[in-house]
C-alpha cells in the first residue's frame, strides 16, 4: 500500500526516539500521526526523563563500518542540537573530560577518544590539572590514578527532560495526536495480521489501526515483539544530590566530568540546584527464565538504587569532590535502556512484517540522538537509509544468536560485570519523587 501524506501512522512510545519520531513526521507534512504511551510525556520510565545527559560525539566501536556510520549519525545529532532553533537552547557547551584509571580503561578509553583528531583534546595526567577544570573549592579530591582528555568544546550537556518535553509539545502543535495514560494509551499488544503489524490495541479495548507503526518502545519493546535476543533491557543507576542556594553559583558551568571505570557527574540543573551523579558499571538486569527456557530481562520502575550503588557513588566523589561524599541523596532512581549485542542501534522495517518500523536498542547512548533519530527512522518507512548505514542499523538476529547475556559491551566500573538485581539484598532508602511531571 502506498504511504500517503495522509496514511493513518501511529507510533508506540513516547520517549526519546517515539517523540524526536513524532517531530520529524510532522515536519515532513504527515497529517495523521497518533503516539500511544502509558505514561504522559515525560514518561516516569522514559530514559530520557532526566534532568541532563552527556552530549558529545564519543565513540562506541572499534569496527571502521560502524565508525564511520556513528561519526555521520554523531554529527547530524550534533547539528540540531548547534542549529535547530527547537534544540538549541537546551544545549550547554561546557566542555567534557573523558578519563580512566586502569590499563583497561585506558585502553578502552582509547576507543571513545582519538585526541590527535581534535584540537579542542587537552590531555590531562597530574591531580593539579583535573582541579582546575572547575573554580578552587570545587573539585577538591586527588583524582588518584586518573588520566584522561578534555574536550575544551564541542561537547557538554542538554536538559534532557525539558528537551524532550519540547520535542514532543512542536510534534503536537505540528498536528500530531499524543493518546497517554492508562489505559488509553497503553498499548498491550501489535495486531498481527496477515505477516504484518497493522496498528496496536490499548488496554481500554480500541483498536488503533494503522498503514504504518513504528516500535519505538525503548527497553519495552520486547513486550510487543520477539526480538530474536537482539534486545538486552539493561538498567543504569543515577543519584542527585541538592546544593545549597549558596553553593550553586560556585558549581555553575562546571565541565561534565566523566571516568569510564567511576561514574560522571554535572553542574547543577537550574530548577533545583541539584548535581546529578551515575555510578559507571556494565549495567544490571532482571533476567526471568521463560517455560520453554528463553531467558529475558524485564524492566521495572524503582526510584531507589541498589546500596552497592551508593557506595560506588560515595567513592566517585571522595576522589573528585570530597565536600560531598556524605551528603543526603535528594532522589534516586534506576534507568532503563535496551542494548543490542553490539550496541548498534536497530532502526528498520521489519523484514517480515512490511509495515512494522523498528527504532529501538538505544543501548544506553540513545538521548543525544535526540534532534536527529527520527529522520533517520522516517528514512526507515519512506526507504531511504543509505545501504552502508542500513547495514550497521539493520534488523539482524545472525548477529545475537547465541548471545551471552552477561556481555559488559566494553563497559566498566564496579565488579565489572553485568549484575543482577535478584542479587541486590539492599536499596537505599529516598525520599519518593514523581518524575512524570516537570
Amino acid at each position: 500500500m502506498a504511504i500517503t501524506k495522509s496514511s493513518p501512522l501511529l507510533i508506540v512510545g513516547a520517549g526519546t526516539w517515539g517523540s524526536s519520531t513524532a517531530l520529524h513526521l510532522a515536519r515532513r507534512g504527515y497529517t495523521n500521526v497518533t503516539v500511544l504511551d502509558p505514561y504522559p510525556v515525560p514518561s516516569a520510565i522514559s530514559a530520557g526523563n532526566d534532568i541532563n545527559k552527556v552530549i558529545s560525539s564519543g565513540q562506541y566501536s572499534t569496527n571502521k563500518d560502524e565508525i564511520e556510520v556513528n561519526e555521520l549519525l554523531g554529527q547530524q545529532a550534533m547539528h540540531g542540537w548547534k542549529n535547530d532553533p527547537l534544540f538549541k537552547p537546551y544545549y550547554h557547551d561546557t566542555g567534557l573530560l573523558m578519563s580512566a584509571c586502569t590499563p583497561e580503561g585506558l585502553g578502552r578509553l582509547g576507543v571513545r577518544v582519538r585526541p590527535d583528531s581534535d584540537p579542542n583534546i587537552v590531555e590531562l595526567t597530574q591531580p593539579e590539572e583535573f582541579r582546575k577544570l572547575a573554580a578552587p573549592g570545587v573539585l577538591q579530591g586527588d583524582f588518584p590514578g586518573w588520566k584522561g582528555y578534555f574536550h575544551r568544546s564541542g561537547a557538554g550537556w542538554a536538559p534532557a527532560r525539558l528537551a524532550l518535553v519540547a520535542a514532543a509539545r512542536e510534534a503536537q502543535r505540528l498536528g500530531v495526536k499524543f493518546v497517554t495514560g492508562s489505559p488509553q494509551g497503553k498499548v498491550i499488544t501489535l495486531i498481527f495480521e496477515n505477516n504484518d503489524v497493522k496498528g496496536a490495541v490499548t488496554a481500554d479495548g480500541k483498536i488503533w489501526r494503522a498503514d504504518q507503526t513504528f516500535l519505538c518502545a525503548g527497553a519495552s519493546a520486547g513486550q510487543f515483539l520477539d526480538f530474536k535476543q537482539q534486545l538486552r533491557p539493561t538498567a543504569w543507576t543515577l543519584v542527585h544530590i541538592a546544593l545549597k542556594p549558596e553553593e550553586r553559583a560556585l558549581y555553575k558551568n562546571i565541565p561534565v566530568i566523566f571516568n569510564i571505570e567511576k561514574g560522571f557527574f554535572f553542574e547543577p540543573d537550574e530548577e533545583r540546584g541539584e548535581i546529578k551523579i551515575c555510578d559507571e558499571h556494565p549495567g544490571y538486569t532482571n533476567m526471568v527464565q521463560d517455560a520453554d527456557g528463553t531467558c529475558r530481562s524485564i524492566p521495572f520502575e524503582k526510584t531507589q538504587v541498589p546500596a552497592e550503588s551508593e557506595a560506588r557513588v560515595r567513592a566517585l566523589l571522595a576522589e573528585t569532590m570530597p565536600q560531598f561524599a556524605d551528603r543526603p541523596f535528594s532522589f534516586a532512581r534506576i534507568c532503563w535502556c535496551a542494548d543490542t549485542a553490539n550496541r548498534e542501534f536497530i532502526i528498520d522495517r521489519h523484514p517480515h512484517h512490511p509495515s512494522l518500523i523498528l527504532g529501538c536498542g538505544a543501548s544506553g547512548r540513545g538521548f543525544k540522538y535526540l534532534p536527529s533519530i527520527g529522520n533517520l527512522i522516517v528514512d526507515a518507512m519512506e526507504d531511504k537509509v543509505p545501504s552502508r548505514i542500513h547495514e550497521i542499523i539493520k534488523w539482524d538476529p545472525e548477529s545475537a544468536a547465541n548471545r551471552n547475556w552477561r556481555d559488559t559491551l566494553g563497559r566498566f566500573g564496579g565488579p565489572n560485570k553485568v549484575m543482577d538485581f535478584h542479587d541486590v539484598k539492599e536499596w537505599t532508602n529516598v525520599k519518593h519523587r514523581d518524575i512524570s511531571k516537570l
